[in-house]
């Protein structure tokens, strides 16, 4: 560059040579690390929805801006870019620290070492300087006409105006596409859930059977009768038996769970429910006259939710029970919709959430899931963020077509799932758009969403080891416990999560 003597314009040059460095360097190293710049971005939570043709933008940008600079005659054009790009990277920290759902880790570069805060008075220093150099760009003429200060300074302001518009744009249509049309890119805020404990069984028998106050509950496949009761606080282990005489039932498949202060017994085979206090753990209740069902679960001391096979070719259909009702049993067989056989397209997970008094079911095999009102009257139909909305299996029919089994390789999307007041966690199986690889190999993701808002909140890992398997997960307001092989792996729910909770 030719540094002309005059204080002023010598500014003008140094500043020029500070966004040159700083801008080649920040564009070149995210050019040699393109892929983690783009994984960066889309869990932004500014920038998540337009990651892909932001990331090529940036750096692109940055560059043009360079090479403007170095042209002498174009360098006050260079120096508006300058000012644009560093007013749009303040306006979004600003946000990110201020109005954002979560703040993501830092950036890389130049910066990565540097908090959001100092990111922050960074960005507002160069912004500084740029205007200052704008301001004396032609600083070495004799004199200089109050309209040529007018004009800049409107330029000047049209810039702040238009890089804070083109941030809060973004912004705003980044929130909408991803709480409500996701592009199949999750969010991953720092440590919404963070490892605290875990706890050996011993046996991987075990399923969870509910939570009360500060316990939670376990079932066990192979001693039906017993229950292994946990302290959330001191981790304290009890176990129960349940007090019944069976007579001549034949159970053969008795699971136990436990709402409130009340715990259920049941065997969709039999078929029979049972209800109890868990103050004794004794038999006292009879919900006579259910049918048979392969799925139930509690609403309260008298009605339950259930699945059946009770539907046109034994598809699967949903129904209430309520022992009070002069109609005891009603089926809603408008609320599962199948797509091949009505059988295996709608297996899934059935859940209720007794804070928002909501039926949800979550497919198995597509990105669908039902919210209904505990009388089974539809809500709405949900979905989940991947792009699974056909079932990926193949039914075949044996035993002169008296029985039905999947004769291809299936596929899940969502495998487990839990419900905590407004709040469904889904244990998803397939891979979203910019994750990395070693994430997936290394945990189970869990992806969280607003059942009352209808919208995607965020995601998080659930760290395993070896090749034991997620057989189930519960939540409770302060922790995920993930049953993995014969262990619990217990997780703190952190404040990203837990102020998207809501009371009943």
């Amino acid at each position: 560059m030719n540094l002309n003597f005059n204080k002023k314009s010598v500014f003008v040059q140094i500043v020029c040579l500070l966004f040159i460095l700083l801008f080649v360097y920040a564009a070149v190293s995210k050019l040699l690390d393109f892929e983690n710049f783009t994984v960066q971005l889309a869990q932004s939570p500014l920038l998540s929805a337009h990651a892909s043709w932001v990331s090529i933008f940036v750096p692109a940008a940055e560059l043009f801006t360079v090479l403007l600079l170095l042209i002498p005659r174009h360098r006050i054009k260079g120096l508006y870019c300058c000012l644009n790009l560093m007013i749009m990277f303040t306006v979004y920290i600003f946000i990110v620290l201020h109005y954002s759902s979560f703040v993501p880790c830092s950036c890389g570069g130049v910066l990565a070492k540097m908090s959001w805060n100092a990111h922050l008075l960074f960005n507002i220093l160069f912004v500084v300087l740029a205007i200052l150099a704008i301001a004396w760009k032609n600083c070495h003429r004799k004199s200089k006409a109050f309209a040529e200060y007018v004009y800049e300074m409107k330029w000047i302001g049209g810039s702040f105006c238009f890089s804070v518009l083109t941030v809060l744009l973004l912004f705003l249509s980044s929130e909408k596409i991803m709480h409500n049309d996701n592009p199949f890119i999750r969010r991953y805020p720092i440590h919404p859930a963070e490892f605290i404990y875990d706890v050996d069984l011993k046996f991987n028998s075990y399923y969870f059977s509910g939570s009360t106050g500060s316990t939670i509950y376990l079932g066990n496949f192979t001693s039906p009768s017993r229950i292994l009761a946990i302290n959330e606080n001191n981790k304290k282990e009890k176990i129960f038996n349940i007090t019944f005489d069976p007579k001549d039932i034949p159970f053969r498949a008795v699971t136990i769970a436990v709402r409130d202060s009340t715990f259920y017994l049941s065997d969709g085979s039999v078929p029979a429910v049972f209800s109890g206090r868990i103050k004794d753990w004794k038999i006292t209740n009879e919900f006579k006259g259910v049918p048979y069902f392969t799925k139930v679960v509690p609403l309260d001391s008298k009605s339950i939710v259930f699945r059946s096979n009770n539907a046109k070719n034994s598809a699967n259909v949903l129904g209430i029970f309520d022992a009070e009702s002069n109609t005891k049993i009603q089926y809603k067989r408008n609320l599962l919709q199948g797509q091949i056989d009505g059988i295996f397209d709608t297996d899934g997970s059935l859940l209720y959430s007794s804070e928002q008094k909501k039926i949800i079911y979550l497919y198995l095999y597509r990105n669908e899931f039902i919210v209904a009102d505990r009388n089974g009257d539809l809500s709405y139909r949900g979905h989940t963020i991947d792009t699974i909305k056909h079932v990926k299996i193949k039914v075949a029919s044996i035993k002169n077509d008296m029985e039905r089994m999947i004769s291809s390789p299936s596929y899940p999307v969502n495998a487990k799932a839990a419900v905590c007041s407004n709040l469904l966690f889904v244990n998803s199986k397939i891979k979203g758009r910019f994750e990395n690889s070693r994430l997936w190999e290394q945990s189970y993701i869990i992806d969280v969403y607003d059942i009352k808002k209808n919208i995607y909140l965020l995601s998080f890992p659930v760290y395993h080891t070896g090749k034991e398997k997620l057989s189930g997960f519960l939540v409770t307001p302060t922790n995920l416990y993930a049953l993995i092989g014969n262990r619990i792996s217990v997780y703190k729910l952190n404040e990203a999560i837990k102020k998207e909770m809501q009371p009943k």
